[in-house]
């Protein structure tokens, strides 16, 4: 059921799918095989008759970093490439918003960029003491298209929503629960502990009451998502390509010796 890359790993603990972010060199930032499991994991949940709650976080001290160069700059370059990257990132949206069963994100680390949509679209969130969010998609000339501009004006309201995406400042875990982004803060020991707790919690809830309740709140979402996140999604397309991109991507990857 789960035919999956290295780079994202499931695991069943009873009624609980704990899946686990696995690039940690690497931050777990997107590689093109995570992107691409990414969209298609949440389907195979929905198809998993044991699957009661999720548990989602990154292994190692991040929890998603989020693009990395090498796919930034094929985006840029190839067209079909860059039409199935947006793809992807719509079936990743609606398969969060649709998936079925709760999904809750441990924040152990940075989640930055796609890391924190993944952490926004999520239905509880626990962040881990040192963690941070951030959407900087418009620092690096990028619209945030894969799930901040679509999540955040629900949770945050309108002003703030636009400090964070215009901004892409770090929210502390303290203030991620401020805001609203985040549930509690966790001791980093005892995060995925504290996960799987509330995930046995959940688990031991009434099925059906519990996944029409997501349902129906996340109609919210689902009614914005052929507008708002539509037009996020092709509108972050086309910055995919544009000079400004480009050039702050190519000056990036200049100052670090990461040049391609």
């Amino acid at each position: 059921m789960y035919d999956l890359p290295a780079d994202l790993v499931v695991t069943a603990d009873g009624p609980i799918r704990l899946v686990e972010l696995n690039r940690p060199d690497q931050l777990n930032s997107m590689s093109e095989d995570l992107h691409t499991a990414l969209a298609g994991v949440w389907d195979a949940i929905a198809a998993d008759p044991g699957a009661r709650v999720v548990v989602l976080t990154g292994r190692g001290r991040a929890f998603s970093a989020g693009g990395n160069f090498d796919v930034m700059t094929r985006v840029q370059t190839e067209p079909a490439f860059r039409d199935q990257n947006v793809n992807e990132a719509r079936r990743i949206i609606t398969g969060m918003l649709r998936c079925p069963v709760p999904v809750i994100a441990a924040v152990n680390g940075p989640a930055v960029g796609l890391g924190c949509s993944l952490a926004l679209l999520s239905d509880l969130v626990l962040i881990a003491e040192g963690a941070h969010i951030a959407d900087p998609h418009v620092q690096v000339g990028l619209v945030a298209g894969d799930g901040g501009a679509l999540v955040l004006p629900l949770l945050v309201g309108l002003v703030r929503a636009k400090e964070l995406l215009f901004l892409g400042e770090r929210v502390s875990a303290e203030d991620a629960v401020r805001l609203g982004i985040a549930n509690r803060v966790v001791p980093k020991d005892k995060l995925l502990d504290e996960a799987l707790d509330l995930a046995r919690r959940l688990a031991a809830l009434p099925a059906q009451a519990l996944r029409d309740t997501k349902r129906a709140v996340n109609l919210h979402l689902e009614q914005a998502m052929p507008t708002v996140g539509e037009a996020a999604l092709l509108a972050e397309r086309e910055s995919m390509h544009s000079p400004e991109h480009i050039a702050i991507i190519d000056r990036i990857r200049t100052k670090s010796g990461n040049k391609a």
